[in-house]
C-alpha cells in the first residue's frame, strides 16, 4: 500500500514538473546569456569543439534541457540558432516518451547542422520532428580525438554536455523543434 502511495506521489510530482517546464518561457536576453555560457562550457569540455562549430553551416544551442520521467516522460528547453556567429532565431525542443524510465536530469545540447539541406530544412520548417525527416547523430568522442577527424555520418550532430542528475530509460520517444518568439 505504501508503495502505491509513493508511486502515485512521484507520478503527480513529475506531471507537475513537466507542466511547469512546458510553460516556462525565457526572454531573448536570458536565452542569449544562457547560450553564451553554454558555449563557453562546451569549448572548455570538448577539445576542438570551437573549430568544429566554425565549420558547421549553423548550430542550435539549448543551454538548459530539463528532462524527467517515470514511465511517462518529457523534456523541454529553449535555445538559439547561430549562423556566422549571429543569432538567427529562437527555438524550443519538446519531447514526450513512454516506456521504462525513471529520473530527472538537466544538460546542455548543441546540434550542429553540417549541410545546407539540413540548415534550410531547419530554418524554413517552423516546426518539425526528428523522427520524420532527420536523424540526429549523437556525438561520441574522447579527449584525445579532434572532432574534425570524426565522421558522424549525419547532417545533424548532437553534443550533450554539462549534465547533472540521472535518468535511466528504455523508451519510445518523439522530439519536436519549434520556432519561438521570446519576450
Amino acid at each position: 500500500m505504501k508503495y502505491m502511495y509513493r508511486l502515485k506521489s512521484i507520478f503527480v510530482f513529475l506531471l507537475i514538473l513537466q507542466s511547469t517546464l512546458l510553460i516556462a518561457g525565457e526572454s531573448a536576453a536570458e536565452i542569449n546569456a544562457d547560450v553564451k555560457s553554454a558555449l563557453h562550457t562546451f569549448y572548455k569540455e570538448v577539445p576542438s569543439g570551437k573549430e568544429y562549430l566554425k565549420k558547421a553551416k549553423a548550430y542550435v544551442v539549448f543551454p538548459d534541457v530539463k528532462e524527467a520521467g517515470f514511465f511517462f516522460g518529457g523534456k523541454y528547453a529553449e535555445g538559439a540558432l547561430i549562423q556566422d556567429n549571429t543569432i538567427k532565431g529562437y527555438y524550443s525542443i519538446t519531447s514526450a516518451s513512454v516506456g521504462f524510465q525513471a529520473g530527472m536530469q538537466t544538460y546542455s545540447l548543441i546540434i550542429a547542422l553540417t549541410s545546407d539541406a539540413a540548415l534550410q530544412k531547419f530554418i524554413h520548417d517552423d516546426d518539425w520532428e526528428t523522427d520524420i525527416d532527420f536523424n540526429i547523430a549523437m556525438a561520441d568522442w574522447n579527449n584525445d580525438e579532434k572532432l574534425d577527424d570524426i565522421d558522424f555520418g549525419s547532417d545533424m550532430v548532437g553534443f550533450v554536455f554539462d549534465s547533472t542528475g540521472m535518468m535511466g530509460n528504455f523508451t519510445m520517444e518523439g522530439t519536436r523543434f519549434e520556432k519561438i518568439i521570446p519576450d
